[in-house]
């Protein structure tokens, strides 16, 4: 589907649910107190179609939307699960929606994660965190999202035996769970269960905000913003390399050893430019070395600027590659691409001689940072 009949699909259903919204943004209005529960069918990471009618037989359903990337929702993950088994045995019910178009996600927005919002990675993530509740995509269309209207994630709308919503808000006042006071969430279940009146019907949401469709504009612009940025090659020798994988500065260093005739090398270029823009805004740096021959120097600065290398980049300035391997990593046995993830004062935590694996880096570069705030 081209972006314009995205946009119009779009249009046509916010405009089907009350929900007007403009070309540059839009405004999205959040269910209100009372209202029916909106029918859904979505896609889950289970490989089934799930709707509102399968759950007609709980006494109250809890819905949460909620995304791989943002570092908010996934604090609240754990508390998710645990609420999903708390209340198994109650009549309660919780399922997960992914609100987001997973191409109006920027790549500096996902520095606090591994995986993005996509359908494939929604599965990976429900999987390795053993999910016990439906976890379900909306990324296509986004028209569950815009009739219930979340405002951020993770954003949850709880309802009644007669899907009436009941409460909409946050599950508790702090992503640190140490720091918890109020469970928003339990509270209103709780009354529920017991045949109560919710006590607070209405709080807050905070975390990421929904990435709706035409936050597409912004990614793009981002890619061009992206392919402006100055890229440069400056010689390096055998000293300057070992200064280098001590690692004195406060960053995560990720250092790459490539060279232009090395075809594995260009291969994973995309994925070694995408890792800087994901996590370079924070205590991370990505360093690439050339083990070219000093001469070929334009050569090396061509091949980066075309493929939009804009990390800190060196070449090697000598034609002794023992020299290189040597002073670049004792168990290094030669062959390139070669990748090593050092922290601070200088352990290394990751090698890989080969093409590497975006996502274990990634894992690794996620594993050392923290995927949250707090």
């Amino acid at each position: 589907m081209s972006s314009m009949r995205l946009i119009s699909v779009t249009v046509v259903l916010a405009l089907a649910s009350g929900v007007v919204f403009s070309a540059e943004q839009k405004a999205v209005v959040t269910l209100e107190i009372g209202a029916a529960a909106p029918d859904f069918n979505l896609p889950g990471v289970d490989g089934r179609d799930h709707r509102l009618a399968d759950f007609a037989g709980v006494n109250v359903l809890v819905v949460v939307f909620t995304a791989n990337h943002c570092p908010t929702a996934q604090a609240y993950e754990g508390r998710m699960m645990k609420l999903a088994t708390d209340y198994k045995d109650k009549g309660v019910a919780v399922v997960a929606i992914s609100p987001n178009d997973p191409l109006a996600v920027r790549l500096d927005e996902l520095g606090y994660t591994d995986l993005g919002d996509s359908f494939e990675e929604m599965k990976i993530r429900a999987a390795e965190r053993r999910f016990n509740f439906p976890y379900l995509y909306d990324g296509q269309t986004q028209a569950v999202s815009l009739a219930y209207g979340p405002v951020s994630t993770p954003h949850v709308f709880v309802f009644d035996r007669q899907r009436r919503l009941q409460y909409t808000g946050a599950i508790d006042n702090a992503e640190d769970p140490n720091k918890v006071k109020t469970h928003y969430v339990r509270e209103a279940i709780e009354a529920l269960v017991q045949g109560s009146e919710v006590a607070t019907k209405k709080t807050k949401t905070f975390g990421c905000s929904i990435k709706w469709a035409d936050k597409r504009k912004s990614v793009e612009k981002a890619f061009q913003d992206w392919a402006k940025e100055p890229v440069a090659v400056s010689p390096i020798d055998v000293n300057g390399i070992r200064d280098l994988m001590k690692n004195p500065s406060k960053k995560l260093r990720l250092v790459n050893v490539w060279a232009t005739w090395c075809g594995p090398c260009g291969v994973e270029v995309p994925d070694l430019v995408t890792l800087n823009r994901m996590y370079r805004n924070r205590a991370f740096e990505m360093v690439t070395i050339s083990g070219d021959t000093p001469s070929h120097k334009d050569d090396v600065l061509a091949f980066l600027k075309d493929r939009q290398v804009s990390c800190t980049n060196y070449l090697f300035a000598s034609d002794d590659k023992a020299q290189l391997m040597d002073a670049v990593d004792q168990a290094w046995q030669g062959a390139i691409p070669y990748t090593l993830i050092i922290k601070p004062g200088g352990e290394v935590i990751y090698r890989h001689s080969g093409t590497i694996d975006p996502l274990e880096v990634k894992k690794v570069i996620i594993g050392y940072l923290g995927r949250y705030f707090f």
